[in-house]
């Protein structure tokens, strides 16, 4: 896989920064040297309390141990008023040694249950806002201890993700413990019942704002008791009674909003809410399919109350707030914000919405229902991306993940809306993601980074993204000490990287080296991080320049240590596709011998071919069947296991994907080159899933085991193997009928190596010895090669050309000959001095057809420009073959496709002596 996208909710954020961009601009404008040095110690107190406000908790708290000035300074109670606890891990030690700076701290966020443990042991009697997430795990005891420690508490949040372990009980607790609660969000309590209810309504008289989202029941009658809410959401609550809600909410005094998004409320409900209400003022009911089914709902009448649902235009509807009819636009949301309007009501009104939409169009998007994108493309990219610029965070890294996720088709096979990723980039989105990614703020970090990422996965966002400075954005972020900042923007890299032309870029951006050190950094505990971070390195192999940055720069140790110790097989799978592309240059630079010689390199790609997994097994194959091209490596392959791990996965693989049969072939190939290896395939019993894998009708696949076994026929026992396994129709098949010309070209050589006379000398003994059930019929098979050997040749020559070459000694005549027969991939082909021998020998064999084969091989061998052509002719010269192949072109009963066909090999010949004269 060369990209990947993600669809999950993972936020992870930094509350208490303040809203810069790089340091480097504050460093500017103090007037400091960059290059020189600098007193630290003589900065003026508010710069210092400044750049300490751009630090995470356990960064600030290391730096003011550094001096008396500093501890003084980093203790200040602004820089601990806000204090974001999801970054890095937060237990009891933690919280206790933090205890001591958070007398006046006010405003916590966390992440888990195990900080929530954590929290009573931070002694912050003074706080009044908490909001968590990933909460499924928090109890009714943790949540009523944590509230029962802090009776000043004003906001309790906890969600999106479901508090399935949190009852009603604990609402109750909430209740009897925070009597100045202003503002309670829950999602995913299965029972919020009418005692719990009714516990708020008494013992919280300035509780304004409710949100029981995603539960499984609610009491609607209850809610109608607290009398003090003006906000109220139910969004994604199951088994409500609407008409009872209908008839008991209407009464509420105060309510000005009601989010009833994502359930099944229909229009009567609706109607009768709008006409009954005297203070409702907004009534959201966005995606509420039962709602948008009816008929009736387009003559419902609103009263002069706003409603948002997905067939109203929600902007317009939005602006009918304001008593300017400027603020008609797409800007509304930032219109608002640089008002100078000071309505109190109207604030309320619009901070809330905020909230509720960046929760709905999040959720709406991570269900990803059937119909909707008329919505997105009109209204719900616009919203979000004019969410983003909210000054809330938790609504800014909502929008930004919901922008990650609309634009999703499917995230195991890295597909996404291609209409809806452009729409983001017309509406000025990659900017804003990527202002957003420049904030001191992780979680905005974070999910902006996996915003950019999904849309890269379109070429014509990544080509923007690039244009507007996102690489370097990207790969600085890569460098963060946050776990999850830096596991998006490897993911964002990743996706980058799949386009050539980003692949230099990045590299001159420093993304190599910030993605090799992640995972040096991350090399326990952090399978997203190294996945992408693999993937993006795999990507940047591919490109010869990238792959030599990626050795300078460590990767090749790297890549090992992954393959060897991860046991996640997404790490594994990017790992040795990394290694395989690095591998892959043989000719251009050193990378291939330099991941063999890495300790252990060999082994463990010979361990991964044993994977449950089938990409792991694939690209494990693939490393090393392009690994097997280096003389070394193939042998050290063969020390490690190789062939026995390589013939088992051949075997296994019948019904396995085209791609790794294809390397699992390549890989025997490639082994195959050296004899003592050929001859051990052979008797580990590679012969038979070589031959069915001939038989398969891709392309790719029958081609490389066509190589395999032209290798493995070159030995005699093979050969025979070959023919009693019943390989002989198999490549006679690939010989006359294949699409592919190599292919057809080395099922061919394998049928003349397996019958140029060698194997009859062992025939008689092999078949006594080794299958005596079977009848083998040596010279039936041998009639059926040969004819199918000649109909191959045949198909390259053309008679008025062969006759014209035949006629004249004209350069231009044999020319025209060698244009038609060249095959180009043949030119890529190396064979040893033992293998152009026995084509030199075979052009003696008594038989015509082997003879103009044999002439036609050394003639694709030889061909100026092919890659080993010069190799080739080297080894003839000092073989005596251009005596051999004169014989050929002059003998009377040689066919004429043999003597055209030898004399193009000797100007072959001739031409690279002129071109080398040490040959």
């Amino acid at each position: 896989m060369t990209r990947r996208v993600r669809r999950k909710v993972a936020k992870k954020g930094k509350d208490d920064a303040v809203s810069l961009s790089y340091l480097e601009i504050e460093v500017e404008d103090l007037g400091l040297e960059r290059n020189g040095d600098v007193d630290w110690t003589s900065l003026p107190d508010d710069t210092v309390i400044q750049l300490f406000s751009c630090l995470n908790y356990r960064d600030r708290a290391s730096l003011s141990s550094t001096c008396k000035t500093w501890r003084v300074l980093g203790a200040s109670q602004c820089l601990w008023s806000s204090l974001d606890l999801r970054a890095h891990k937060f237990d009891t030690a933690t919280a206790t040694s933090l205890a001591s700076r958070c007398v006046y701290l006010q405003k916590l966020r966390f992440r888990g249950a195990e900080s929530a443990d954590a929290i009573i042991h931070l002694q912050a009697k003074n706080l009044r806002e908490i909001s968590g997430d990933y909460c499924r795990k928090i109890t009714d005891a943790t949540l009523s201890v944590i509230v029962a420690r802090h009776e000043a508490l004003e906001s309790l949040q906890l969600g999106p993700d479901f508090c399935e372990r949190i009852t009603g009980d604990a609402i109750k607790a909430i209740a009897l413990c925070c009597p100045k609660l202003k503002k309670l969000r829950l999602s995913g309590i299965k029972d919020v019942y009418a005692d719990a209810i009714n516990a708020l309504a008494k013992h919280c008289p300035t509780l304004v704002d409710i949100g029981f989202l995603d539960c499984l029941n609610v009491d609607e009658a209850a809610l109608e008791n607290v009398s003090s809410v003006r906000f109220l959401s139910v969004a994604g609550t199951s088994n409500m009674k609407w008409d009872v809600v209908s008839h008991l909410w209407h009464k509420l005094p105060k309510l000005i909003g009601l989010d009833v998004s994502r359930t099944d409320i229909g229009s009567a409900a609706i109607s009768r809410l709008l006409s009954s209400s005297l203070s409702l003022k907004v009534l959201c009911a966005l995606n509420c399919p039962v709602l948008e089914e009816e008929t009736s709902i387009s003559t419902t009448k609103t009263n002069g109350k706003l409603l948002l649902a997905l067939f109203s235009d929600i902007f317009r509807e939005l602006s009918s707030l304001f008593a300017e009819t400027s603020n008609k636009g797409r800007n509304m949301f930032l219109d608002w914000r640089c008002s100078k309007n000071k309505d109190k009501n109207l604030n309320e009104i619009m901070t809330w919405l905020e909230w509720i939409l960046s929760h709905t169009l999040l959720r709406t998007a991570e269900s990803n229902p059937q119909g909707l994108d008329n919505f997105w493309l009109k209204q719900g990219a616009a919203l979000l991306l004019s969410l983003m610029q909210s000054s809330q965070e938790d609504v800014q890294e909502r929008a930004a993940t919901g922008l990650a996720t609309f634009v999703v088709i499917d995230d195991e096979n890295a597909s996404i809306d291609r209409g809806r990723a452009e729409a983001v980039m017309r509406d000025g989105g990659i900017r804003l993601l990527l202002n957003l990614a420049k904030s001191w703020h992780e979680g905005l970090q974070s999910e902006a980074a996996k915003a950019l990422a999904n849309l890269s996965v379109n070429a014509n966002v990544a080509k923007a993204v690039a244009e507007e400075g996102g690489i370097n954005i990207l790969a600085a972020l890569a460098r963060s000490m946050n776990r999850l900042v830096a596991e998006e923007a490897a993911g964002g890299l990743w996706n980058l990287s799949v386009g050539e032309e980003h692949k230099a870029a990045i590299a001159e951006a420093g993304g190599v080296k910030a993605l090799v050190d992640l995972i040096f950094k991350w090399s326990s505990g952090g399978d997203g991080v190294l996945e992408r971070a693999a993937g993006a390195l795999a990507n940047l192999a591919a490109d010869d320049k990238c792959s030599m940055e990626v050795a300078i720069v460590g990767g090749v140790h790297a890549l090992v240590m992954l393959a060897r110790n991860c046991k996640f097989e997404g790490v594994q799978e990017q790992a040795a596709r990394a290694l395989a592309n690095l591998a892959s240059h043989g000719d251009s630079n050193s990378n291939n011998a330099a991941v063999g010689q890495e300790a252990g390199a060999l082994e463990a790609l010979v361990q991964l071919t044993r994977s449950p997994h089938e990409g792991v097994r694939q690209e494990a194959a693939g490393a090393l069947w392009n690994l097997s091209f280096d003389d070394r490596n193939r042998e050290a392959i063969a020390a490690a296991g190789g062939v026995e791990a390589l013939v088992t996965l051949a075997q296994s693989c019948s019904n396995a994907s085209p791609g790794l049969q294809e390397r699992a072939a390549g890989a025997l190939w490639g082994l195959s080159v050296s004899e003592a290896n050929s001859i051990a395939i052979g008797r580990e019993g590679g012969v038979a899933p070589l031959i069915a894998l001939a038989r398969s009708d891709a392309e790719d696949v029958h081609e490389t085991a066509a190589g395999a076994l032209w290798n493995l026929a070159f030995n005699h026992s093979n050969a025979l193997r070959i023919v009693e396994e019943g390989g002989v129709p198999a490549l006679v098949h690939l010989c006359s009928s294949s699409l592919s010309k190599m292919a057809r070209f080395m099922a061919a050589l394998a049928l003349a190596y397996m019958f140029d006379g060698r194997i009859d000398e062992f025939a008689p003994m092999s078949s006594s010895s080794e299958s005596t059930s079977k009848s083998v019929s040596l010279d039936g098979a041998r009639r059926m090669a040969l004819k199918h050997i000649e109909a191959f040749i045949r198909t390259f020559s053309n008679p008025q050309a062969f006759a014209a070459a035949a006629a004249s000694s004209a350069p231009a005549a044999l020319a025209q000959v060698t244009e038609k027969a060249r095959i180009q991939e043949a030119g890529h082909l190396r064979c040893s001095g033992a293998e152009i021998g026995r084509f030199v020998s075979m052009l003696r064999n008594s038989s015509s057809i082997l003879k103009a084969c044999a002439a036609f091989a050394l003639l694709q061998f030889t061909i100026p420009g092919g890659r080993h052509a010069v190799h080739h002719a080297s080894l003839m010269q000092g073989g005596g073959a251009a005596r051999v192949l004169r014989a050929a072109a002059a003998a009377a009963t040689s066919p004429i496709e043999a003597k055209i066909f030898a004399r193009i090999v000797l100007r072959n010949l001739e031409h690279h002596h002129q071109v080398e004269p040490s040959i």
